[in-house]
């Protein structure tokens, strides 16, 4: 597996410091990040899932811990917007330029607006898909918010609302 993807160069670009974990990547998993997290051996929480959708039609990239799902509501509110909805998964790839499985926040074909978490600043270092699948890079959250120029927001689902589960 190549370790350099247009992720890895993006963060070279920037000299921006990150750790790269290689791990088996089960293409029959239920659920890819909580998959990657097992794999490496880290909690859940710490791996941030990449989710591309649209608000109010306007692509955006949503990267919320792996073990929690998006609120549509609060991603829709979060960019002053009406309405959120997830982006179909062959737009995702065309957009990105990353296969499902693969997206990274990082490197992407053409960039569009990135929302983290907040819960996700609270670590020490987390991980994102380095663009291939298979592949995690690690990274401290503010660094990766910075190199991103993205915003914090809380972004998850309460356990009464409906929410995604990609």
């Amino acid at each position: 597996m190549s370790k350099t993807t247009r992720a890895t160069l993006a963060l070279a670009r920037a000299s921006v410091p990150h750790g790269l974990r290689a791990y088996a990547y089960d293409p029959d998993a239920p659920r890819i990040g909580l998959q990657a997290a097992e794999a490496l051996g880290v909690a859940p929480e710490r791996v941030l899932k990449t989710l591309m959708a649209q608000v109010d039609g306007k692509p955006v990239c949503v990267l919320v811990p792996s073990d929690r799902e998006v609120s549509l509501k609060k991603l829709a509110a979060a960019c002053a917007g009406k309405t959120a909805a997830m982006m179909r998964p062959a737009e995702a790839e065309r957009l990105t330029g990353y296969h499902v499985g693969g997206i990274s926040p990082l490197g992407q074909k053409r960039p569009v607006p990135t929302l983290v978490e907040e819960q996700a600043l609270r670590h020490e270092r987390v991980f994102v898909n380095g663009g291939q699948r298979g592949l995690q890079i690690e990274i401290a959250p503010g660094d990766l918010v910075a190199v991103l120029g993205a915003r914090s927001a809380a972004l998850v689902a309460a356990a009464e609302e409906p929410a995604t589960k990609r």
